[in-house]
C-alpha cells in the first residue's frame, strides 16, 4: 500500500505536471462561464421543433450528453440520443436536431457522423474549441459555439455540459434550469472547501475515500439521474487514476450483477462497491440499494454508500461529478501517477493514424 502523504502539497504539485488539480478545482467557474456562451450564439428558429435530438461524442466530450439526456428525459419533449461511433443511426433526418461535442474539434469518429447529418439535411450544430469541426461549422454557415479553456476534454466537463443543457433548455426542449444551475454552482464551491487540495485528510472526504480505493477494483453504482455520474466516475477513476474500475446502473444490475458476486471467490476483497446514494431517488430504487447491500455482504464484498448532496437533481449531478473527480485525483497520487497524460490512449490514436 502507498505510504503517500496526500497533504504534502509538494508531492502533490510535484507528480501533477499539467495541474489536473486546478482544472478539477476550477469546475464552479466553468460552469459559470458556460452560461454565457449559448446566449451569444444565434440559433435558427426551425432548431426548435425537432422530432429528436443526437449528441456525437466520444469519451470526455461524450459524457456530457449522457449526463443531460438522464437528467432531462422524464421532461423533455423529444428522445435524445448519445451516438460515440462513426456512423449514424438510421433514423437521424432533416427532423433531427444533431449537435456536435468534441472539444479538440479533430475527433474523427464525430467528425464523420457530421458529415453524415450534413449530408441528409439534419439541423446540425457543434460544440468546441476549434479544429475542424469549427472550420466546417464556419464554411457551411452553422451554429456553433466555442470556448477558450486548454485542458483535457474530460477536465472541461464544466463547458461542455452545461453548454449542451443551455442549448437544450434555449430551444424549449426543457424547462428554465437557471434556478437549479446557480444552487449547484454554489454547492459545487462550497464543495471545494472541503475536498481541495489544501484541506488535510483527517477533515477530507474526498482523500479519506481514495485512501479506502487504494489497491481495490471500485464498482460504482448509480441510479435516476446518477446512473451518469457512476459512468463518469469510472472513467475518471480509468483516466487520472489509471485504475481499472467498472459502473453499473440500477434497476438493471439487480437483474443479473448480483448473481454474478459468488466467483472467483478470490476476487472479492479486492471489490469496493460505491453506492451513489440520493434522498431524491424514486422508493425502490433506495429499497433496492439496501437490498443489494444485504446481498454484497452475504459474499463478504466491501461497499459503501456515497450520500450526494443537493435539492435538485441538476445540482446533485454537479456535486457528484466534483467530488468524484477529486476522489480520482488524490487516487493517482495514492497510485504515484501524473492524472493527466494518457498513455495508452495517446499510443491507440498514434497507432490509427498509421493504419489507413
Amino acid at each position: 500500500m502507498s505510504t503517500v502523504d496526500l497533504d504534502d502539497i509538494g508531492f502533490l504539485e510535484s507528480i501533477d505536471t499539467e495541474e489536473m488539480g486546478r482544472r478539477i478545482s476550477e469546475l464552479p467557474m466553468q460552469c459559470r462561464e458556460a452560461r454565457s456562451l449559448v446566449k451569444e450564439c444565434s440559433l435558427p428558429d426551425d432548431y426548435r421543433n425537432a422530432e429528436g435530438i443526437v449528441i456525437l461524442g466520444l469519451g470526455g466530450s461524450a459524457i456530457s450528453g449522457d449526463l443531460v439526456s438522464t437528467l432531462v428525459r422524464d421532461e423533455c419533449s423529444v428522445p435524445i440520443f448519445v451516438n460515440r461511433d462513426y456512423d449514424l443511426p438510421a433514423f437521424v433526418s432533416a427532423q433531427t436536431l444533431v449537435v456536435a461535442s468534441s472539444y479538440s474539434g479533430n475527433t474523427e469518429e464525430t467528425l464523420s457522423a457530421f458529415r453524415q447529418a450534413l449530408h441528409r439535411g439534419a439541423r446540425p450544430m457543434a460544440i468546441t474549441t476549434g479544429g475542424e469541426l469549427a472550420d466546417l461549422c464556419q464554411r457551411e454557415a452553422l451554429p456553433l459555439i466555442t470556448f477558450d479553456y486548454e485542458s483535457q476534454p474530460r477536465a472541461a466537463l464544466g463547458y461542455s455540459f452545461v453548454t449542451l443543457l443551455s442549448v437544450i433548455q434555449e430551444l424549449g426542449y426543457v424547462s428554465d434550469k437557471s434556478a437549479q444551475l446557480e444552487d449547484g454552482i454554489i454547492s459545487l464551491e462550497r464543495l471545494g472547501s472541503e475536498t481541495g487540495l489544501q484541506v488535510p485528510e483527517a477533515d477530507n472526504p474526498a482523500k479519506q475515500l481514495a485512501r479506502r480505493l487504494q489497491g481495490k477494483l471500485p464498482v460504482i453504482y448509480g441510479a435516476g439521474p446518477l446512473s451518469e455520474v457512476a459512468r463518469r466516475w469510472k472513467c475518471q477513476l480509468n483516466e487520472n487514476s489509471k485504475n481499472w474500475a467498472f459502473w453499473e446502473v440500477l434497476p438493471e444490475l439487480n437483474h443479473n450483477a448480483v448473481s454474478g458476486y459468488e466467483f472467483p471467490g478470490s476476487l472479492a476483497p479486492e471489490i469496493h462497491v460505491l453506492m451513489l446514494s440520493s434522498d431524491l431517488y424514486q422508493a425502490r430504487h433506495r429499497v433496492r440499494l439496501e437490498v443489494t447491500g444485504e446481498i454484497l455482504d452475504q459474499h463478504g464484498i466491501a461497499h459503501e454508500a456515497i450520500h450526494i448532496r443537493g435539492a435538485s437533481p441538476l445540482s446533485q449531478v454537479l456535486w457528484a461529478i466534483h467530488f468524484g473527480d477529486f476522489v480520482s485525483y488524490y487516487l493517482a497520487a495514492l497510485n504515484g501517477v501524473d492524472p493527466t497524460p494518457v498513455r495508452a490512449i495517446s499510443y491507440l490514436k498514434r497507432r490509427l493514424a498509421e493504419i489507413p
